[in-house]
């Protein structure tokens, strides 16, 4: 493969977009490292370990994060939109008043799009639905990672946790939450110019809604498969069957990915510039019911479907003109 060279001619602006995205993407990989070093250090020792002590105590996660304002209001998530763009186009507005459960599709392979239109004001979400307090909810393993929990805490990121979602949709009008709702076994599915789904076998997020009568919002960002291209790995092979193990113990998978390099447009791991456009539908009302049968629940299931494939075939042919496959609801 020939890989073609982005060295000259770059624009500042470009060059800062691409910057911060970098800087962006080596924030987990920095505050692990960060975390290994205090790890074999003995003088950091009695700071560490009250610090790990605050970490096993500290129940914030499941109690709707500790967002900040400043953090999550910085131009450096402008500039990460900037360099895709992202772009949040809503429906409808939403009443401050009620609690609403966001799902969130496709996975992508890291879900770009929910974290900087939903963690951040890159978008202005605050601005799109005033008076909405809207948590993104992530794996409950992120946690465990000293530093970085503290800092995606500050992004208004929470525990996936059902314990999680109860407090969040419990803390009075307007609280509500995201849910990726494909999750590991989506990311397999992450490939350009598709989009199949993880939902038929999720059920989990509509019987939280039910439970608090929360309406559910489906949401669908066109171009989040397209940051990256993945190693295929269809069913049956070595690595389908490496992967599904990693998850089935992890909780996370670990598909195999390249994106674009900081001096090349053909390989590295920086996402692609690619448009992603962010459509939030129009509420679903979902009545309450703390003990729905499996039919209540699918019933509901079928709404939100038909809901997130009119959201695509409204807009899929603005885009997703290069298309390979319609929208699949595949698992």
């Amino acid at each position: 493969m020939a890989i073609q060279l982005a060295l000259f001619n770059v624009p500042f602006k470009r060059r800062r977009q691409m910057a911060c995205v970098l800087l962006m993407a080596l924030i987990l990989p920095f505050c692990i490292f960060f975390d290994f070093l205090c790890l074999v250090n003995p003088l950091v020792w009695p700071l560490a370990i009250p610090y790990l002590i605050y970490m096993a105590l500290d129940d914030t996660p499941s109690k709707g994060s500790r967002g900040s304002a400043w953090l999550r209001d910085l131009p450096f998530w402008k500039y990460c939109a900037e360099y895709f763009p992202v772009r949040l186009i809503k429906e409808a507005d939403l009443d401050p008043k009620k609690n609403y459960i966001f799902g969130y599709h496709p996975h992508g392979i890291i879900a770009i799009g929910g974290m900087l239109n939903f963690s951040t004001e890159a978008t202005n979400v605050s601005t799109v639905f005033p008076g909405l307090n809207i948590r993104l909810l992530t794996l409950v393993t992120n946690f465990y990672i000293p530093i970085y929990r503290d800092f995606i805490l500050r992004l208004n990121t929470a525990s996936v946790s059902r314990r999680s979602m109860d407090h969040i949709l419990s803390s009075g009008p307007g609280n509500s939450c995201v849910v990726v709702v494909g999750g590991a076994s989506e990311s397999l599915y992450a490939k350009p110019k598709q989009n199949d789904l993880v939902l038929k076998k999720r059920l989990g997020f509509i019987k939280v809604a039910m439970h608090h009568g929360a309406s559910l919002v489906p949401v669908f960002t066109f171009g989040e498969n397209d940051a990256y291209d993945q190693v295929d790995s269809q069913e049956g092979t070595l690595l389908h069957t490496i992967q599904r193990r990693i998850q089935s113990h992890c909780g996370f998978t670990t598909p195999l990915f390249h994106g674009r390099g900081i001096f090349n447009y053909d390989l590295g791991l920086m996402p692609f510039r690619t448009p992603m456009i962010t459509v939030v539908g129009r509420p679903i009302p979902v009545e309450c019911n703390p003990h729905p049968t499996t039919e209540q629940l699918r019933a509901v299931q079928q709404q939100y479907m038909q809901g997130l494939m009119a959201i695509y075939d409204k807009y899929k042919d603005t885009y997703a003109k290069d298309r390979i496959s319609d929208l699949r609801f595949v698992e």
